[in-house]
């Protein structure tokens, strides 16, 4: 018995049309800094849907689940020219050992198509229409949203899951110092937030200079830092 030829296939050049259902407002202003997964911190952010998806009925009865599933696109990671790459490297292999694509969660994919899982906080109805309350995104702000779908507990959790070559590697946090001057004018909440995003590393995984100053945008601000062996220092 032969396997079904999917070339000769009239479905296998198929277009899939896809159009934004809403987007999302965050605290990331660009890519650099934004967690490299969903929920490793506590940052809140905002899913404001557009017409003709801003029905209150269409969000009934998601009030009742305390995490969803965003399928989102990587609208700054998108190809005219339709290339990719069979393979990359990811950042927790410190950016110097190739995997195929399709082992990772690198924003470099066939289709440019990110998926994430966040708390829903709330959900509160504006003018607009219903707005959802997140935690936990790790989306730049603006990344339109394709789809949502509500976080199963009794299907999605998976406790016997292995992580692969991810699973193998040590995830160290950094230690993270904020000087008085910024800690004075936030609250305890986005203190928190940005030490969580900072302690993850935002620098490439192959810039290791520690004279070196780095800058990345969060929020309203343009925060300067420095990282001295597992110590990051805010400095501006």
């Amino acid at each position: 018995m032969t396997s079904p030829s999917i070339e000769n296939s009239e479905s296998s050049h198929m277009e899939i049309p896809m159009r934004p259902i809403a987007y999302i407002h965050s605290d990331f202003k660009e890519k650099f800094g934004i967690p490299r997964q969903s929920g490793l911190a506590s940052t809140k952010a905002e899913i404001v849907f557009v017409p003709p998806y801003n029905k209150p009925e269409a969000v009934r009865g998601l009030e009742g689940f305390s995490h969803i599933w965003l399928l989102w696109a990587f609208s700054e990671n998108i190809k005219q020219d339709g290339s990719w790459s069979a393979t990359v490297r990811p950042p927790r292999l410190g950016g110097n050992v190739r995997m195929g694509v399709f082992a990772t969660r690198s924003p470099f994919r066939p289709n440019p198509i990110g998926m994430s899982c966040v708390e829903l906080e709330g959900i509160t109805m504006e003018k607009e229409g219903p707005v959802l309350h997140i935690v936990g995104a790790d989306l730049m702000d603006k990344t339109p949203i394709l789809d949502i779908k509500p976080y199963l507990l009794y299907s999605d959790s998976r406790p016997e899951a292995t992580g692969g070559f991810v699973g193998e590697t040590e995830f160290h946090l950094l230690k993270v110092k904020l000087p008085e001057t910024l800690t004075a004018t936030m609250s305890e909440e986005e203190q928190k937030a940005l030490i969580e995003v900072l302690s993850q590393d935002p620098r490439p995984s192959y810039q290791t200079d520690s004279e070196r100053v780095y800058g990345m945008t969060y929020r309203d601000m343009e925060i300067r830092f420095t990282v001295t062996g597992d110590v990051l220092t805010v400095i501006g």
